[in-house]
């Protein structure tokens, strides 16, 4: 059901550009990274380091939009970010140097990452119960797209006119989501919001249990995601010898996944627990790698189109979990959900830091680096979620 809060909902098209435009700004980047490599004589190792800066820039950012949030409200919030955000593009735009990029990446996340948390925090203090499990999945299906276009535009981009370009391209969507959420978004935090000290939330939270699976789970199938787009640039443009724009049409297969998965999610909630549909869905990301872990013992041939279906299936089952996870995550905070979220969201995001670059590191130049690095956080995730039936 709808809570009682003060002032009007955001709409659900703004709030689905509010919190995809964060993962545009990641996966549009991806197909860019042998181009990066080459233009910044750098590895291909190095060059992924501009993939796992953008989370740990995005975790903090998190922690502090969604605590100030609490203190000026979620339009101001909202606002400021987009505007820091816009600032970084520029830097990205400008940048000469890896150094230099880095720095740029770290900045455009930073102010990216309001997107994410303020959202959910409108969404959790807005809705409960079905109709939120419901909304999160609608949501999640809908941001299925900004995966996808994201490689599709940077691979054509970066195929037909450079990774410059690309920037540009960010540089001008920063100002368009600006002025979109300066005219239509409402303030919808209650008149009566406070900021309450931080200790006893924090406290509460690292001695709730189930927050730290979920916690784990969020952060951890968001790190498969965004683990992929690190990895799959070389996969399917070095090991397959597809160009970028080409590996751009891939991120459709990425999206009909995720959309597949969440909706499918939509339609259980009604029917089973959401812990279940938690479990069921992180098996089937689990078949999905033992799959992709074949690949390098397949006949040329079959390891191409064996590899796109392993990864459909990986994301389909990461797809169907993560709405519940996100849904369940915080409702022992309901009373204090912006510092909640925001803390919550600095742990998550930094896990998904760490994850994003521990593929980096498993980078080997092998196409069994990525399947093998999936079956080991497949495993793990998929004991934790078995914890959450008791």
């Amino acid at each position: 059901m709808k809570k009682n809060i003060g002032n009007k909902t955001a709409s659900l098209l703004l709030l689905i550009v509010l919190v995809g435009f964060p993962q545009i700004s990641e996966t549009i980047f991806s197909p860019s990274l042998p181009s990066i490599a080459e233009a910044f004589e750098t590895s291909m190792s190095d060059a992924q380091l501009t993939m796992s800066i953008y989370f740990i820039a995005f975790a903090f950012g998190v922690f502090f939009f969604g605590r100030i949030s609490d203190k000026i409200g979620r339009r101001k919030a909202m606002l400021y970010g987009v505007f820091l955000y816009f600032v970084g593009n520029v830097l990205c735009l400008a940048a000469n140097e890896m150094v230099v990029l880095l720095v740029a990446r770290f900045v455009q996340a930073f102010g990216a990452s309001v997107g994410s948390v303020i959202t959910q925090t409108i969404l959790r203090e807005s809705f409960s119960g079905v109709e939120r499990h419901k909304l999160f999945a609608q949501i999640s299906a809908a941001l299925a797209f900004t995966p996808a276009i994201g490689p599709l535009i940077g691979g054509f981009t970066d195929y037909y006119f450079g990774f410059q370009v690309v920037f540009w391209v960010l540089v001008s969507m920063s100002v368009i989501v600006f002025f979109y959420a300066f005219l239509r978004l409402p303030e919808t935090a209650p008149s009566s919001i406070e900021m309450k000290p931080l200790l006893p939330i924090i406290k509460g939270m690292i001695t709730n249990a189930r927050l730290w699976r979920y916690g784990v789970l969020i952060g951890g199938i968001n790190g498969v995601l965004f683990s992929y787009y690190t990895e799959a640039p070389f996969i399917f443009t070095q090991y397959f010898s597809l160009t970028s724009a080409m590996y751009g049409f891939l991120g459709i297969i990425v999206a009909l996944a995720s959309i597949a998965g969440a909706m499918l999610s939509k339609r259980l909630v009604i029917r089973i627990t959401p812990e279940k549909i938690i479990l069921r869905g992180l098996t089937i990301m689990l078949i999905g790698t033992l799959v992709s872990t074949s690949v390098h013992f397949l006949p040329i041939s079959l390891q191409l189109p064996t590899m796109i279906v392993s990864v459909f299936i990986i994301l389909f089952g990461t797809g169907t979990a993560l709405p519940n996870c996100l849904s369940l995550a915080l409702i022992d905070f309901q009373d204090v959900i912006g510092s909640a979220s925001a803390i919550f969201s600095l742990g998550y995001y930094l896990l998904v830091s760490i994850i994003t670059y521990g593929m980096s590191v498993f980078h080997n130049g092998t196409v069994l680096a990525m399947p093998l690095y999936f079956l080991m956080l497949g495993l793990v995730m998929l004991l934790i979620s078995s914890r959450l039936q008791q």
